[in-house]
């Protein structure tokens, strides 16, 4: 369709709203994974929920594809636009438009930014527990549609789990509310269906977050190894023994030196693996747990276990955590982010192999992860202006993800699926459970208009891709034999 000719069958938008021009397109051409880039056909900046409603009549009416996009931040290209569709930024809905403290509750609009609805609830005492390490940037409606995590998902679970409401638009217009205020709501659980269904489903408009009450206390004991494989094993040895911390994120020493040199956390330099763990509860409950964990890490094989000595230390610690991905960044020209959550008993065999691996295709890799619920982030370092190298990139994060599979879990923890691993779908899961994917979809978007080649592969690309469903079958890994 002419560009210019559905620009003037647009619904009235405020002056801005509407982008066109390459320079104003340039900056949306990608979101956190800056490998793929494309440039949007054209971006739209709706203010109001009715010119969301509008804008989807009008690109229902005209078969006009919809990518929504809230602050980019995401790691999977989700946002990716399309070059001849409308990719909706949902940047300008940024209020929070209640907060009920009785309730323990927060209405806002997707576009308010993770951090700053703890910060506006903080004179409460209250706080939103899903803290991804982009919690400063990364928007709500994003989390919303990635399912995103963050540190402290192990204890407090991902964003699924500390929602109770949300409103969206439907691609013919219609505004739907789905969940509601209470503890439990009647018929099927659609507001679990939609957490993480990456824009395929609706665009969300309003969220309604759950709050809890900040602990009486939180404290964090840092742990060194010699090995990456005795810290992971270690992982395991903490939760069998029935302690829930609210945060166990384990860093390789790559990752180490390069958030210590940038963040200045205090971490041991001449570690080659360390375990921040956190508890948090009443007092006596953490001082009991706290002296459990710090046993049970020795035991495990820590050389050196020390525990935050005040809360500016214990904030360094997290600081440097949250750091890594941007400190790892000044490494390498790139770095591709990888996302995949394996059987926490399976966490030193992976380490070791994806170490193998790291030396086989020549590409350093850091490893940063939420080590309590196997959620593994590699960062492979890369230069993308030396030919051939984003590919190497690419195969060998491809096999990270096949590893996953085989070892029973699954391609993604909280990244979303979008278009970095919509290959590895196909071996996720088998052809009836695909078709029931796109039966959903099919329910909700009929003509396929939003967020389309996202997510959920099609059959017919499955059999290009030529792998077989291994899920639950035999390790196509001979490298794990050994273990």
């Amino acid at each position: 369709m002419d560009r210019d000719a559905f620009i003037a069958g647009l619904p009235e938008l405020p002056a801005g709203c509407i982008l066109s021009e390459e320079a104003e397109l340039r900056p949306y051409e990608c979101d956190g994974l800056s490998a793929y880039r494309r440039l949007p056909w054209l971006v739209l900046l709706p203010e109001t929920v009715e010119q969301v409603r509008d804008i989807l009549r009008y690109c229902h009416r005209q078969g006009v594809a919809v990518v929504a996009r809230g602050a980019g931040t995401g790691l999977s290209g989700g946002a990716l636009p399309l070059d001849n569709g409308v990719l909706l930024s949902l940047a300008k809905f940024n209020a929070i438009l209640d907060i009920d403290v009785d309730n323990r509750l927060a209405r806002v609009q997707p576009g308010v930014r993770n951090l700053a609805i703890t910060e506006a609830v903080a004179e409460h005492g209250l706080y939103y527990a899903p803290d991804p390490s982009s919690q400063i940037a990364c928007s709500i409606g994003g989390n919303v549609a990635e399912n995103a995590g963050g540190v402290h998902c192990l204890k407090y679970g991902l964003t699924v789990h500390n929602i109770a409401e949300l409103k969206l638009v439907t691609i013919d217009g219609e505004l739907l509310s789905v969940g509601c205020r209470a503890l439990d709501s009647p018929g099927y659980d659609l507001l679990a269906l939609l957490t993480g269904s990456e824009g395929l489903l609706g665009v969300i408009v309003e969220v309604t977050v759950r709050l809890l009450p900040v602990p009486e206390q939180a404290q964090v004991v840092l742990a060194a190894f010699d090995a990456v494989e005795t810290a992971g094993q270690a992982v395991a040895a903490v939760i069998s023994q029935g302690i829930l911390p609210a945060g166990l994120e384990l860093m390789d020493r790559l990752a180490v030196r390069a958030a210590e040199d940038f963040v200045h956390a205090g971490y041991p330099l001449d570690a080659d693996a360390i375990l921040l763990c956190e508890l948090d509860g009443e007092r006596h409950e953490v001082e009991i747990q706290i002296e459990r964990v710090s046993k049970l890490l020795q035991e495990a094989g820590a050389r050196e276990v020390r525990r935050a000595r005040d809360p500016a230390e214990r904030a360094r610690f997290w600081a440097g955590r949250k750091a890594a991905f941007p400190a790892v960044g000044r490494l390498s020209p790139d770095y591709y982010c990888m996302d995949g959550t394996i059987p926490r008993k399976h966490l030193g065999k992976v380490l070791a192999t994806i170490a193998n691996w790291s030396e086989e295709y020549g590409l350093p890799v850091a490893n940063v992860f939420h080590a309590g619920d196997g959620n593994l982030h590699p960062l492979i370092l890369y230069d993308a202006n030396k030919p051939g190298e984003l590919e190497r990139t690419e195969e060998f994060g491809a096999r990270i993800l096949e590893l996953c599979i085989a070892v029973g879990g699954t391609i993604t923890g909280e990244h979303g699926v979008g278009m970095e691993k919509i290959n590895q779908m196909c071996m996720q899961f088998n052809e009836a459970e695909l078709q029931q994917f796109h039966a959903i979809k099919q329910a909700f978007d009929p003509d396929g208009l939003l967020n389309p080649g996202k997510a959920i592969p099609t059959l017919a690309r499955c059999a290009e891709f030529g792998r077989m469903h291994v899920h639950g079958g035999e390790l196509p890994f001979p490298e794990l034999e050994r273990f």
